[in-house]
């Protein structure tokens, strides 16, 4: 029988394997422990540690969407029918939209309490142009009209001042075309309608800014001047059809074909699982900190699946008359939503201006001490959100066809504010994504939709949704106490 030899001790690390290792510790110190799991049960656990901690994003959110996708199946029996759910998502898409575009308004701390007046404003341009054949002096009166075109230069001139230099271009573009009286055409439409809403965002981003007007004042006067403006534009009682031109009625109503359903998801869920795997064993070769592959993978998997299960059920025949009319396919409203996630989400993950927003968000007084232009950033994110705000207006009246003097008002802008922060944005800044916008559009969306289909009034709707809202405005507060309190 022969002594079973002792272990030996471990043996120091070679000199060429030190400055990686020693590189790979200063990472993990820079990145905190949600990032420094090598297994994935420790990662979990990191997960509910923060949970507790109170950083909660969009887990509230998220639980009460399906709390209300339960309810409402279990007492509607065509809730959860496919012509409902595509409905549910043209429905929901303007106000997700305008949502979208708050998002980076809530994360300097900010409000803008004009952001739908002014998509209104947008709106009644885009639909005054189609309906005057494009002569717009003639369809705003000559007051309106200069007034129009000087507000357009002097946001020109502004976004020069900043250095703003998108919206230069936008709001130069939104004086020629109303100066050049280009004939109707859909496009021309669209893009004028997305200039006039960055303009708006000059001016109003200017005045908070640079002259240093509370952004709750500045947006509170503008939302009852755009409120004018519209009536103005409109008329007491009047309306502008766009229902005739199949192009800006197709933006919410039309969908894509089969094929393009599928290659709209090929090129989404593609390059989603593409850009993260690529990321994830890009850090893990270079001996980064990275979350475990496992769990990279089941969210990949997840989101993949999903999409294609989505897609999948789109692309049936959901009419309610199948043997008459065929309605399939993705809708319009899907990709622009999508795109605007993109772009919205790589310009704030990816860029140095996003880490900007989220700095000045956290601490305007250390930003500036930083070395940030903070009233650049400042005017930027409104510009940003009328700009996308207008796009929102877009869907929203091709949706229903029309533009009449209450274009933006009324619930409109509550429902986009009460998107982004049921969503899980911040209030109180430094916090929130764009994902945050499409969830809370879509609790929004279900909470009317569902409760319309009950045969509830429009006041119960609404009480509902300000209880949600206040519900949510309360996670955010109670969980930033938890927050501060953990030092988390």
């Amino acid at each position: 029988m022969t002594d079973t030899p002792a272990a030996a001790p471990p043996s120091d690390p070679k000199p060429s394997e030190k400055p990686a290792a020693n590189k790979q510790d200063a990472a993990i110190a820079d990145f905190g422990i949600d990032t420094t799991s090598r297994s994935t049960g420790q990662a979990l656990r990191d997960y509910v540690d923060r949970v507790r901690g109170g950083e909660l994003g969009s887990l509230p959110a998220l639980a009460g969407l399906i709390v209300l996708l339960i309810v409402f199946t279990a007492v509607s029996s065509t809730f959860l029918t496919l012509n409902n759910l595509a409905n549910l998502l043209a429905q929901s898409a303007g106000v997700t939209i305008i949502a979208m575009g708050l998002v980076f308004v809530l994360l300097l701390g900010e409000i803008d309490l004009s952001a739908g007046t002014a998509s209104g404003v947008a709106a009644a341009v885009m639909a005054l142009h189609l309906v005057k054949g494009g002569n717009l002096l003639s369809g705003m009166g000559d007051v309106v009209f200069y007034a129009f075109i000087i507000g357009g230069l002097i946001a020109v001139a502004v976004s020069v001042w900043q250095r703003i230099w998108p919206g230069a271009v936008l709001s130069a573009v939104a004086v020629l075309l109303l100066l050049l009286g280009v004939p109707p055409n859909p496009w021309l439409e669209m893009l004028l309608a997305v200039c006039v809403g960055t303009v708006i965002g000059c001016l109003t981003g200017v005045l908070i800014s640079k002259i240093g007007i509370p952004s709750f004042v500045v947006t509170l006067a503008l939302f009852l001047a755009w409120g004018g403006v519209v009536l103005k534009l409109i008329g007491d009682g009047g309306t502008l059809s766009i229902s005739n031109d199949p192009v800006l009625f197709g933006v919410a109503n039309n969908n894509l074909s089969t094929v393009g359903s599928w290659i709209l998801f090929l090129i989404f869920a593609g390059g989603y699982a593409l850009v993260v795997l690529y990321r994830h064993f890009g850090r893990v070769r270079r001996g980064l900190v990275a979350q475990p592959t496992t769990l990279v993978l089941i969210k990949v998997g997840a989101v993949v699946v999903l999409g294609a299960v989505a897609t999948y059920l789109l692309t049936l025949n959901r009419s309610p008359n199948p043997d008459r009319v065929t309605i399939a396919g993705v809708p319009y409203v899907v990709p622009i939503i999508l795109v605007l996630l993109v772009v919205g989400t790589f310009v704030l993950d990816r860029t140095k201006y996003g880490r900007h927003i989220y700095a000045v968000g956290g601490s305007a007084e250390a930003a500036r001490r930083a070395g940030i232009n903070v009233p650049k950033i400042r005017m930027s994110v409104f510009v940003i959100a009328s700009t996308v705000s207008a796009v929102g207006a877009i869907v929203y009246s091709s949706k229903v066809g029309s533009v009449d003097p209450n274009a933006g008002g009324g619930n409109t802008l509550l429902f986009a504010v009460g998107a982004a922060v049921i969503g899980g944005t911040s209030l109180f800044g430094g916090k929130g994504r764009l994902s945050n916008a499409i969830i809370g559009g879509f609790v929004i969306a279900i909470v009317s939709n569902g409760l319309g289909l009950l045969g509830q009034p429009a006041a119960v709707v609404s009480i509902v949704t300000g209880v949600v809202l206040l519900l949510a405005a309360s996670v955010d507060a109670l969980s930033r106490r938890r927050a501060k309190a953990t030092g988390h």
